[in-house]
């Protein structure tokens, strides 16, 4: 098997073997190669200690320098460079106490998670797969290398990593390696919430963002994301669903296109429900109000999971508005961009189709007709440059202040100013919007 070395890569791989060292590239730059992808990263792995490694370049930089990493600079290009090693204990379920250099490749492959990512490769010596990396990619399958249980146990976060890399590689997860998931999935709790996060949203981004549910089936999310286990035990006896709400979460999030705002709102936008779920007399259910609770769970959710609060913000909003139905026409679509935003407006639109793409064919037509009208009035708002927010308006704070009026009634004269322009474009001028405000100035002061 021959892959195609990027030339800096090569180059490092070709100073260290002059000097008598072995080296080679290894982990998730090999499977990806072998898949026909672009590899993100080129690792690269070595029989030379870190500080022989430093002796040999230019410009190294001690990136995990107890851990046997050095990265090597080619040009403004960063190489990871580590020295095969042994991993020893475990003690954080993350990070081991110690660490022993090895001249043994084949004891560096073992420590790693994956059959898939402990595969490594130089031009001299080929492809070296001690552990069965290829047959897995052949079959698209998810195995540990060596014991899953003693795996899972080093490094909690491979648990998550599991399921993560059969999304994105739509692969199926190996029946041990499987099996040790669900019994190691507590551990979960030993790991950072920063790094759970970078996990789903790896997840939640890849192509089959329904994956989700092998999260659910292991036990993960009863430890990472415990309401929505509440979710897939809560029914929706309604004609507008056929799933039940956790159900309908992974069918929604299949139904939107791969953007982290999107995909992390509709993994949250109904988890209000449960709290929010009455039957009545027909035995039929209702959910009132769910979305202002899902909004409060998915800010609770996303701060626990130390997302940053521009995403928390972003996210919390369109789960807010997610049930919110604006009327097709002029007025009502310019209220709701007042309401929304109009930067998330488009967001908006989106969630609301994949949303009904996730209900029952009962009155589909009509709701998908009802989105894309609204999205037609937005086009012509958009075009006519409709004013639906404070920057918009033909006036600002000081003409408001030229009229001798201070503090909170500049605020109110413009808020009043804003909603007649939203109701009448037309009274969008500047004079028309002064001759208001001295008027609604006279009103105020009697």
């Amino acid at each position: 098997m021959n892959i195609e070395l990027p030339s800096k890569v090569k180059n490092i791989l070709d100073v260290l073997d002059a000097h008598g060292y072995e080296a080679y590239v290894v982990g998730g730059c090999v499977r990806d190669s072998i898949l026909r992808r672009n590899p993100e990263d080129w690792d690269i792995t070595t029989s030379a200690r870190p500080e022989e490694v430093k002796a040999l370049f230019r410009r190294t930089i001690d990136t995990g320098i107890a851990h046997g990493t050095v990265t090597v600079m080619q040009g403004d290009d960063g190489f990871e460079v580590t020295t095969y090693r042994v991993d020893g204990k475990y003690e954080d379920g993350r990070h081991p106490t110690e660490v022993t250099f090895t001249p043994n490749l084949e004891e560096d492959l073992l420590r790693r998670d994956f059959t898939i990512n402990a595969m490594a490769y130089n031009e001299k010596n080929g492809l070296v797969d001690i552990y069965g990396g290829i047959a897995d990619l052949e079959n698209k399958l998810i195995r540990c290398v060596g014991n899953a249980d003693e795996r899972f146990d080093e490094d909690a976060l491979r648990i998550l990593r599991a399921v993560r890399f059969a999304a994105q590689l739509d692969f199926v997860i190996e029946d041990e390696t499987r099996a040790a998931i669900a019994r190691h999935a507590e551990n979960l709790r030993k790991v950072s919430a920063e790094r759970i996060q970078m996990e789903i949203v790896k997840l939640l981004t890849s192509p089959n963002p329904e994956r989700w549910v092998d999260l659910y089936d292991t036990g993960i999310t009863a430890v990472i994301m415990p309401e929505f286990d509440v979710a897939m035990n809560t029914p929706q006896n309604s004609v507008h669903h056929m799933y039940n709400v956790g159900e309908h979460t992974l069918h929604a999030l299949v139904a939107c296109r791969s953007d982290k705002i999107l995909r992390l709102t509709m993994l949250l936008h109904d988890l209000g429900k449960p709290a929010a779920r009455v039957t009545d007399d027909r035995g039929y259910d209702h959910f009132p109000g769910h979305a202002e609770i899902s909004a409060a769970i998915a800010k609770d959710i996303l701060k626990r999971l130390k997302f940053d609060n521009e995403t928390t913000a972003v996210v919390t909003k369109l789960v807010k508005y997610h049930d919110y139905r604006p009327e097709p026409e002029p007025t009502a679509v310019r209220w709701a961009l007042n309401k929304i935003g109009d930067d998330l407006f488009p967001l908006f639109l989106e969630v609301q189709w994949a949303d009904n793409s996730a209900k029952s064919e009962f009155g589909l037509d009509d709701k998908f007709d009802r989105v894309q009208a609204v999205c037609d009035v937005y086009e012509d708002v958009l075009k006519n440059r409709d004013c639906v927010k404070l920057s918009d308006l033909a006036i600002n704070g000081n003409d408001v202040l030229a009229l001798g009026v201070h503090g909170r009634e500049v605020g109110k004269i413009l808020d009043l100013a804003l909603k007649l322009v939203v109701e009448d474009p037309d009274m969008n001028e500047h004079d028309s919007l002064v001759a208001f405000a001295k008027h609604e100035i006279e009103k105020m002061h009697g």
